[in-house]
């Protein structure tokens, strides 16, 4: 360099003139040239001299100099930096100092930095520092007296005027490194103004009017320290994602304040847009106290009074640092970042509010968020809960199994004098009368009441079978949350669930240790008996299930699923004889209880008789519990019949949840089995209260509700036999596809699709299979002949059927079904020979749960992983649901599934103690960009949301997002302009490999790649600017 010198900007290494002395910033890294020497501060400033010349490159910066003197440092680490605040008067040209320790002592800004970024400083004034902007400032109790000497004096050799700061490097040893002089106060001056009680804003503005110090009162003598501040930068950065900014528009803004706090706002108030053009910085919040732990604890209660929602900030950080030992109690130094990683563990913002309103507000616009089968509205009656006893509820079965174990209970089962019932009220019945939409919040209302009036039930069956995946599905709720809130308001009544056998609650195969785990982790969630079925009553699936539930120390309960009918000599497939032989072998697997689970309600009163009769003279110790549908309705009959042919236990739900597809009804077997030898206990009254606030309750799922379409049973279930939930699904379908009038065809085709495949049992996921043929028989028009005869080659078969054929979901009794032989159908796909589950690898769970942490965070817990495990895609939606829209299962079900009305006042517990007060204000008109403004007002403020129409949206075009599910979609990591695209369609590129860059807030990002593949498209062009999420482009992963 031959005259003059060059300043080397970070990000592109851009190069511009100035005179004086040179300085290059890429990340920090800072080099002072005065009088011909060459000043390059510590860290990555990579240096190497070429005879005479100096050549500097730090990250791609690259500076040349071929004549004059160079000096350069000698790497220093641990260093702290220096900032003395000055004031000097043109009048008498008076120099002004503001001590901190010691007259004549500047006050001195104590800087750590990590690496790229300062982060947090302490003056005397002591910050933190991200992108040049600094975030947090407190004083230090120490003294640089040779820096000070050096900072008396080279204002004045300059001949410098007014304010400025003086900016250094200081080791460990006390040497300083000069660094630079900023012509103004920095924005750390109020820790300075807090703790010498100096207006410096004012006292610079009355200088530059030509007023000397000692007329405004400022003499060094003067200048006096109280106590300590610390100052706070509240920015819209995501510490979590390397402070990168975050933009969009401030849905709501509440500061912390009180006694010693100070606020500098900046653009901070509610509907403020935060632009990627300016400065992040929101408000500087300023605590001061009589020393630092109480400086700092009055910061920390400030920030974590904060809400700030819309936008991302730093105040966990912030309050990690202020909580941090050493930074509290030690000194601290460039390296303290480094060495306390543990403050990017930050406590995730819950905002649960926010985002329910936000809820709230899309339900308001766009309608409900779950399918609706049917127009009916819920009814806007709210139910009553009877009067629950004060005290502990009365021991149950379950104190007996606690007490006793599994066998143990078995006994007392086998011994009690009446009929026992198992109530189904809490997911059978609906499941088959309301589509399994009855939520969480609805059973948690009348639980207490079941545990007080019906603890001399055998159980209630609250879980498994389709509401573990329909809760996340279609309600957005934790199923396993359900089941431990349920056990805690139930402690006296075993609880029962539906298990797939080697297929748990899925409707696939799945490795046996993930069917283990999952028991394992359900009894430890308060589950007490495991009823173990198949759908093809196939022996190996139920016995891995029925070890599985044995192993976690459940109840095993091995379920029968029944078909045909026993007291017909014309029907030999499922005779007396199977079903006795069967029973045999899970007698032999371990079984507790026994369970004929007959799920289309096939089970006549004489059939009853037959089979429990024919069980319990083979079997006289073991309970016998038997499960029935009402379709045809003579369920009361059939269980009747079965308890006097000796059952133990049959399945009833509370008179308003039962009948037609449902079980039969808990009232009438109570008043048919009072006064005689089966007499339940149970009295009447109860059950009237009971069924009354499930009547009510029931109109809630006014648009589920079986009766909008099927006003009653039919006893052409011993014809189609259609399982009971399945019966309905498919009348609802029926009417949702125009095909209302002709139902009667679409059971008769059920009833061929079944004789096709082989005359199934017809259970989950069997039954689907034949309503899949059967559904694809009417859209083809295809007769049994047809699919029987030449014609299978040439035909698609439904996936599931397929399946089937190939033999996933185990072996059926096969006597020659569809079509023969199966070859035309499978083709070259291969037959599965054994138990499906058997031959897959056993599932990673440490790995599973390591991938989910890194989709959705640390809070990610064992039941999480078995969510993800069953059913990987409806928990990843799920948590993306609840992650937008917080915990809707918390709102009423009227609320949830229609919203609020204009001007309705509602309240909604968050958790215990926690209460908000909302009220709906008004929606907005359409605004440009396809949104409408909500608004509310939450506890007493006013709240907005903004909420996309999705009608009005379908008319606009708008940039894809990036899918994160999907590994190949690149979004922009934040809002920003696209500075430089480095890659092209068709190009290879590698792991890590730069792809584009963002900038943002006088900030750059390089947009890296996530895989190794091939570009196949691009969708953005230098200059376009980018939203959060923005699809960039896709990569192919290379195979």
């Amino acid at each position: 360099m031959l005259t003059g010198s060059c300043y080397i900007s970070p990000y592109r290494s851009a190069m511009r003139m100035l005179t004086g002395f040179c300085y290059i910033s890429p990340y920090r890294s800072a080099m002072r040239m005065l009088t011909g020497s060459c000043y390059i501060s510590p860290y990555r400033s990579a240096i190497r001299m070429l005879t005479g010349s100096c050549y500097i490159s730090p990250y791609r910066s690259a500076m040349r100099m071929l004549t004059g003197s160079c000096y350069i440092s000698p790497y220093r680490s641990a260093m702290r930096m220096l900032t003395g605040s000055c004031y000097i008067s043109p009048t008498g040209r008076f120099l002004l100092y503001l001590p901190l320790q010691v007259p004549v002592i500047s006050p001195l800004q104590v800087g750590y930095e990590n690496a790229n970024r300062f982060l947090l400083y302490l003056p005397l004034q002591v910050g933190y520092e991200n992108a040049n902007r600094f975030l947090l400032y407190l004083p230090l109790q120490v003294g640089y007296e040779n820096a000070n000497r050096f900072l008396l004096y080279l204002p004045l050799q300059v001949g410098y005027e007014n304010a400025g700061t003086v900016e250094f490097l200081v080791d460990k040893h006390g040497k300083h490194y000069f660094i630079e002089v900023n012509s103004r106060l920095q924005v750390e001056h109020t820790v300075t103004e807090e703790v010498t009680d100096v207006d410096l804003v004012h006292a610079q503005l009355r200088v530059c009017e030509g007023r000397s110090l000692p007329e405004l009162g400022l003499t060094q003598e003067t200048i006096r320290v109280n106590g300590c501040a610390i100052q706070c930068r509240v920015t819209t950065e995501d510490p979590a994602r390397g402070f990168q900014p975050d933009t969009g528009r401030l849905e709501v803004f509440r500061s912390g304040e009180g006694m010693g706090i100070r606020l500098d706002s900046a653009s901070a108030f509610p509907g403020a847009v935060i632009s990627p053009h300016y400065d992040s910085l929101l408000v500087k919040v300023i605590a001061s106290g009589k020393d630092m732990s109480t400086a700092a604890a009055k910061m920390h209660r400030a920030l974590s009074e904060f809400r700030v929602r819309g936008v991302k900030t730093n105040i966990p950080f912030l309050q990690n640092v202020l909580s941090n030992h050493q930074f509290l109690h030690s000194t601290v130094d460039t390296q303290f970042i480094d060495e306390n990683q543990n403050l990017f563990i930050m406590k995730p913002v819950q905002n649960r509010a926010q985002k329910l309103l936000h809820y709230l507000g899309h339900v308001m616009v766009n309608g409900p968020t779950t399918p609706i089968p049917v127009k009916a509205k819920p009814s806007s009656i709210d139910p009553v809960i009877p009067t629950v006893p004060m005290g502990e509820p009365s021991l149950g079965f379950r104190d007996v199994l606690l007490r006793e174990g599994p066998e143990g209970f078995a006994k007392a089962v086998r011994a009690h004098p009446g009929l026992l019932f198992m109530d189904t009220t809490f997911r059978d019945a609906h499941q088959s009368l309301l589509a399994t939409r009855v939520r969480t919040h609805d059973l948690k209302k009348i639980a207490p009441y079941v545990s007080h009036n019906f603890n001399n039930l055998f159980s209630l069956e609250n879980w498994g079978g389709a509401t573990f995946d329909v809760a996340m599905r279609f309600l957005y709720e934790c199923p396993w949350k359900r089941l431990q809130e349920l056990r805690t308001l139930v402690p006296n009544v075993p609880f029962q669930m539906l298990l797939r056998g080697a297929n748990a609650v899925g409707y696939t195969n799945y490795p046996d240790n993930a069917v283990f785990k999952f028991c394992e982790v359900a009894k430890e969630n308060g589950m007490d008996i495991f009823r173990v079925f198949d759908s093809l009553n196939y022996l190996p699936n139920m016995i891995l299930g029925m070890e599985a539930a044995g192993r976690a120390g459940g109840v095993v309960e091995a379920a029968i699923s029944y078909t045909g009918d026993v007291s017909d000599p014309m029907r030999q497939k499922y005779s007396l004889a199977y079903y006795v032989k069967l029973t045999e072998e899970l007698m032999k697997a371990g079984t507790h209880v026994l369970c004929i689970k007959d799920m289309a309600g096939l089970l006549k009163p004489e059939s009853s008789r037959i089979l429990i009769s024919a069980l319990r003279d083979r079997y006289p110790d073991v309970p016998i519990h038997v499960h029935t549908h009402d379709t045809a309705g003579a369920g009361v009959a059939a269980m009747l019949a079965c308890a006097e042919a000796g059952a133990d236990v049959v399945d009833v739900a509370v008179d308003s949840m039962a009948g037609m597809t449902s079980q039969p009804s808990m009232g009438a077997m109570v008043a048919c089995t009072k006064g005689t030898k089966l007499d339940t206990g149970i009295a009447l009254e109860k059950v009237f209260d009971y069924s009354e606030y499930w009547e009510v309750t029931r109109g809630l799922y006014a648009p589920f509700d079986c009766t909008a379409t099927m006003k009653s049973g039919n006893a052409d279930v011993y014809e189609n036999e259609i399982p009971g939930g399945q019966y309905t699904n498919l009348h609802f379908q029926a009417h949702s596809m125009g095909l209302g009038n002709k139902f009667k065809q679409v059971k008769k085709s059920y009833s061929e699709a079944n004789k096709l495949l082989g005359d199934l049992i017809k259970v989950t996921p069997s039954s689907k299979i034949v309503g899949d043929l059967a559904q694809f028989m009417v859209q083809n028009n295809l007769t049994r002949e047809e699919v029987c005869g030449g014609k299978a080659d040439e035909l698609s078969f439904p996936l599931s059927v397929v399946e089937f054929l190939q033999g996933h979901i185990g072996i059926p009794v096969y006597d020659g079904c569809l079509p023969s032989p199966p070859s035309q159908v499978l083709k070259s796909l291969p037959r599965i020979e054994g138990r499906p589950g058997a031959t897959l690898p056993p599932l990673d769970f440490d790995a599973l749960e390591a991938g989910l942490r890194l989709l959705h965070g640390d809070d990610i817990t064992q039941e999480d992983v078995m969510s993800a495990a069953m059913y990987p895609k409806v928990f990843q939606e799920y948590k993306e649901f609840t992650g937008s829209f917080g915990p809707v299962d918390c709102l009423s079900t009227r609320l949830f599934l229609d919203g609020p009305k204009i001007a309705e006042e509602f309240q909604v517990e968050i958790e215990r103690g926690k209460t908000l007060h909302i009220k709906a204000l008004a929606v907005g008109d359409l605004n440009k960009t396809g949104q409408r403004g909500v608004f509310f007002e939450l506890n007493g403020q006013l709240r907005s949301v903004l909420v996309k129409d999705n009608v009005a949206m379908k008319e606009m075009k708008f940039h894809p997002k990036a899918l994160k599910s999907v590994r190949g979609q690149v979004g922009a990591p934040m809002p920003g302009k696209v500075i430089e695209v480095k890659v092209e369609p068709g190009q290879k590129v590698e792991k890590g490999q730069p792809l584009c860059v963002l900038s943002a807030m006088k900030m750059e990002t390089v947009v890296n790649s996530p895989l190794t593949g091939v570009v196949t498209v691009i969708h953005v062009d230098t200059d376009n600017s980018l939203e959060g999420d923005d699809l960039i482009l896709e990569i192919t992963a290379e195979e």
